[in-house]
């Protein structure tokens, strides 16, 4: 419980003062259960005062109220002002393509397996493989098996360090697992020497 020191005018001698609980004390806030004020002031902790043969000690509590302006701070956007801006893009958005410029896209149809790994910022291809190609759709015995996830794989591989590009990003679309075919691509990838970031 804090206690408030109320005197009508404060002396060095300690038992001229009264001490009264401050929960008595009036507050202009009208609804209960509610903090008197939303100020800077009212997220500091409480100072107790204590008195003992004319001498004055205070302690403070170290822990921060839970309403601190110090906490909300560092919380997310309210509801409100998102709503002021709807399409302002998040930080992750606006820097992801800087942080992870290079982005491989593998694409499976019923005949083909297509993969190109693509600069974000420019939209410029640094690699591409299908198994489309003249040279691989005459010599693969199918053009959609594990064989050929493997060769494309492995042809990404060279094409992009070739061009200087040895890290590079995937992001798999909803509901999309990393495994069978895909899962062959990617491991086949990392296997050559290509980091995935």
């Amino acid at each position: 419980m804090a206690w408030v020191i109320s005197s009508s005018s404060f002396s060095a001698a300690a038992s001229a003062c009264s001490l009264v609980p401050a929960d008595s004390l009036p507050t202009h806030s009208t609804r209960a259960g509610k903090p008197a004020s939303l100020s800077w002031a009212s997220s500091f902790p409480s100072i107790t005062i204590f008195t003992s043969n004319n001498s004055l000690s205070i302690l403070s509590n170290p822990v921060l109220n839970k309403n601190s302006f110090i906490q909300a701070a560092w919380t997310r956007r309210s509801r409100s002002e998102a709503a002021k801006k709807p399409n302002k893009k998040s930080w992750k958005q606006r820097t992801d393509m800087y942080m992870r410029p290079f982005l491989l896209n593998v694409f499976f149809s019923k005949r083909f397996i297509h993969a190109k790994v693509m600069h974000r910022a420019t939209s410029k291809v640094i690699s591409v493989a299908t198994t489309n190609a003249k040279d691989l759709r005459n010599s693969l015995p199918s053009l959609t098996d594990h064989n050929a996830c493997r060769v494309i794989g492995q042809l990404i591989a060279e094409r992009s360090k070739e061009a200087d590009v040895y890290a590079m990003a995937y992001e798999p679309r909803k509901n999309e697992r990393i495994e069978g075919k895909l899962g062959i691509v990617l491991d086949t990838i990392k296997e050559n020497g290509i980091i995935f970031v």
